[in-house]
């Protein structure tokens, strides 16, 4: 049995990997970090997604170790320069 989450991404990241939005299967208790490394080992062009990026779960900031559950959000949000 596996979850779905939707992984989200926006701007320099969008770019990145062409798309606004993938669903992801996962095994149960998944966390952030997993999703990670789930979509970097598909190769290019998500391996070019930082190892330890910004991410929100369904909107909240999280951290890499944030369980998963079924259906969740996790958006990657890129790097603001400002100035």
């Amino acid at each position: 049995m596996s979850i779905s989450v939707n992984a989200l991404f926006f701007a320099a990241y969008r770019d990145l990997v062409g798309t606004g939005e993938i669903a992801v299967e996962l095994s149960p208790g998944a966390t952030v970090g997993d999703l990670v490394q789930a979509l970097r080992a598909r190769g290019a062009p998500f391996d070019g997604l930082p190892e330890q990026p910004a991410v929100a779960v369904n909107r909240t900031y999280a951290f890499l170790d944030e369980p998963l559950a079924a259906d969740d959000e996790v958006a990657f949000i890129p790097p603001v320069a400002g100035g």
